[in-house]
């Protein structure tokens, strides 16, 4: 399996005024606007994938959608899981049922998603340091089903690399 990760770009700051419980905090205009040029330096390395599960918070799910306008990735699905958080092992667990399709891609948020790719490389979610920034991404490769210290890191992209594509 094709493994990829994906940070939510950059949001906005956070406001219990504006969003109670941070569910709802959205990306910020620039953010979006300069995800959408990370996202197509994305495509031009990885054009498609099978999958895409997304955190169902706004900016991780708002981060996924772009993914799908500006490249054509499938229409997230939610993902609990995703949520932040949410152990490693849930994730793995989560994500077992699908170790037969070839590529997959989470988008989600930090520290999880590091957190993730340590275990999956090292079989701890602090072995390995991992910085994942907004709107950055992952590739991490599986043989079989997922598991800690099974994958190997392909590559690590930050989205300033991912804009000059």
């Amino acid at each position: 399996m094709q493994l990829y990760l994906v940070r939510h770009a950059i949001a906005e700051h956070r406001d219990p005024a504006r969003w109670p419980g941070d569910r709802d905090r959205p990306l910020t205009d620039k953010g979006e606007q300069r995800f959408r040029k990370a996202a197509r330096g994305l495509g031009k390395i990885v054009p498609s994938v099978d999958l895409v599960f997304a955190s169902p918070l706004e900016r991780a799910w708002r981060t996924a959608a772009i993914l799908s306008e500006e490249i054509g990735w499938p229409e997230p699905a939610a993902w609990s899981q995703l949520e932040p958080g949410r152990s490693s092992q849930q994730v793995v667990l989560a994500l077992s049922p699908h170790s037969s399709t070839d590529s997959v891609a989470l988008v989600g948020h930090e520290p999880s998603l590091s957190e993730l790719a340590s275990y999956l490389l090292a079989g701890s979610a602090g072995a390995v340091d991992v910085e994942m920034k907004k709107g950055g991404a992952a590739l991490l490769t599986l043989d079989g089903a997922p598991q800690p210290g099974a994958a190997i890191l392909r590559w690590l992209l930050t989205p300033k690399v991912l804009r000059s594509l």
